[in-house]
């Protein structure tokens, strides 16, 4: 007579559905454009806004490495600057509203063997002590002992003291609370063509906010002919104006597609919502 332990058999279809559930999402955010990655650590959503009534939320990480790593979460503040770059900041700036406080994070420690995936949620809490407007704070996901790409440098004194420099391997995303009665507008202004190094065109344009929320959304540039085709020359999705920037100066690197002649024509800009419905939130045009 066989006898099969049940534990044992527990354990073997515990193994295999994970393996079978981490597939499943590892092909589901590679095919979204919704995702995060950096290392071995794939983040999906990249990022988390709580509007209206919304109060929960998740966001999955997978390791796609083929050790165990361990992560630690934890909030960093950052500002970005009228160029889209982050600066950060001392959790008592008062220069701009921070969700951290209001956000309950669980857990903050995960541990995920190769192609492990599992879930952190969310959850917006004291909302009704919030005035209106925007609050906003970044998730930062720290591994620990984990070997960045070309990680030492090995420096050595005349004392004979080897120093080792170790970076920190991280990644963030921001959260983001949208309280009470909320506006936002976007217009695109001074869009001028530059040619760099006599070969690559460069759009650059500047984005003007108001409102008490940021702006959210995709850059697209469509090159229009003196015959009236048109071509796609420029795509780039995620361009945020981050309360409580009035303005952005961006660039745009164009495509240089066999046939557009960017001395003549016309270049039109349109920033659009991430919706399904892609929402037009602001367009502009040049005349080359």
């Amino acid at each position: 007579m066989n006898f099969h332990s049940p534990k044992k058999n527990s354990s073997l279809k515990l193994i295999g559905f994970r393996s079978i559930a981490f597939l499943l999402l590892f092909f589901a955010l590679f095919a979204s454009t919704n995702s995060h990655a950096q290392g071995n650590l794939l983040i999906t959503p990249k990022r988390i806004v709580f509007d209206g009534t919304k109060r929960s939320a998740e966001i999955n990480l997978a390791n796609i490495g083929t050790d165990t790593a361990t992560y630690l979460i934890s909030w960093v503040q950052y500002r970005m600057n009228e160029y889209g770059k982050f600066e950060k900041l001392p959790d008592d700036d008062s220069s701009q509203n921070f969700a951290d406080k209001n956000v309950r994070v669980f857990p903050r420690k995960v541990t995920l063997g190769p192609n492990e995936a599992q879930s952190v949620k969310l959850q917006v809490i004291r909302r009704n002590e919030l005035k209106t407007g925007e609050y906003r704070s970044h998730l930062f996901f720290r591994a620990l002992d984990q070997k960045p790409l070309g990680e030492e440098d090995t420096l050595k004194k005349e004392t004979g003291i080897v120093i080792k420099m170790k970076p920190v391997f991280g990644i963030s995303i921001p959260v983001i609370i949208q309280n009470g009665e909320t506006s936002m507008n976007v217009t695109l202004s001074d869009a001028a063509l530059e040619i760099e190094k006599d070969t690559i065109p460069n759009l650059k344009i500047t984005f003007n906010r108001t409102g008490n929320i940021s702006s959210y959304g995709d850059l697209s540039a469509d090159f229009i002919s003196s015959d009236g085709t048109i071509t796609q020359v420029g795509l780039i999705r995620g361009v945020a104006v981050y309360t409580p920037n009035d303005k952005r100066i961006f660039t745009l690197k164009l495509d240089r597609k066999p046939g557009i002649d960017f001395k003549s024509g016309k270049l039109r800009i349109v920033y659009s919502d991430q919706s399904p419905k892609k929402i037009q939130l602001a367009e502009e045009e040049i005349n080359l």
